[in-house]
């Protein structure tokens, strides 16, 4: 499968912001199931680029000058090998992504949701992604981005970042290591058309995807931009300025087969 993407970001500042930074995670990588056909960053800025402790691709981005606005456009096609039922990735060991973050750090109320839960097989742990959906379906505008998954399973209601960061949280407690994943994915719903967001868990010695929002567990369909612990690690856009004032983004994503 051949996926199109164009997926364009603006930010606006009420107030000129006097220089700015920011770190862009918007560059897939070609992987065992994932070859990237061509792929274009269009930046404000000369940026440099290089690889994170996660071995995601980064540039670095810095505007010196006074600006209102900022634009990232990020487009390409990627191609996924349809017969790939899970990746091979030995880059980092699978046990640093036991470890808590400050984002999936469990609270009594998921602690209690993983009592007596399995989490010996691929099978089970599709179960686990159905019965978070269940506890809490998908939701915009409940949340935000610095929401916990403490928070998130609490409200009974979130978006893929939430249901990622919760999966994270149980799989974690059950002792399997889970990493984040973000990028994009082709699907005939409208809901998930920003950046999405997904988990990978670590299954003897091989990486499955579990997309808790789609309940979808085939990399079929997902394009993979970074992976880390939750989205602090993989956000595809993170930065800081200084002045500018209130902050508003418009965003548009396009995301296609090759024959459409």
């Amino acid at each position: 499968m051949n996926i199109t993407i164009h997926h364009n970001t603006t930010y606006f500042y009420e107030h000129f912001s006097k220089k700015s930074i920011q770190l862009i995670r918007m560059t897939p990588q070609n992987l065992a199931h994932q070859r990237v056909v061509f792929w274009q960053l269009n930046l404000p800025n000369t940026s440099s680029r290089g690889f994170d402790g996660f071995n995601n691709v980064c540039n670095l981005l810095t505007l010196q000058q006074p600006h209102q606005e900022l634009s990232v456009l990020a487009q390409g096609e990627v191609h996924i090998d349809n017969g790939t039922e899970y990746q091979i990735d030995d880059s980092l060991p699978a046990l640093m992504y036991l470890r808590q973050t400050e984002l999936t750090e469990p609270d009594a109320a998921i602690l209690a949701f993983c009592q007596g839960l399995q989490a010996a097989s691929v099978a089970d742990l599709q179960a686990l992604s159905a019965a978070i959906l269940v506890h809490m379906p998908y939701q915009t505008g409940i949340t935000h981005v610095g929401s916990s998954a403490a928070e998130a399973f609490a409200l009974q209601a979130g978006v893929c970042q939430d249901h990622t960061h919760v999966f994270l949280s149980c799989c974690r407690v059950l002792g399997i290591p889970a990493r984040y994943v973000s990028g994009y994915i082709y699907t005939n719903s409208t809901d998930h058309l920003a950046s999405h967001a997904w988990a990978e868990a670590y299954v003897d010695g091989k990486w499955y995807v579990f997309d808790v929002s789609n309940q979808h567990y085939a990399i079929q369909g997902h394009v993979q931009l970074a992976v880390g612990r939750d989205y602090n690690d993989a956000a595809p856009i993170r930065g800081v300025r200084q002045g500018g004032g209130l902050e508003r983004m418009e965003f548009t994503v396009h995301v296609s087969t090759i024959d459409q």
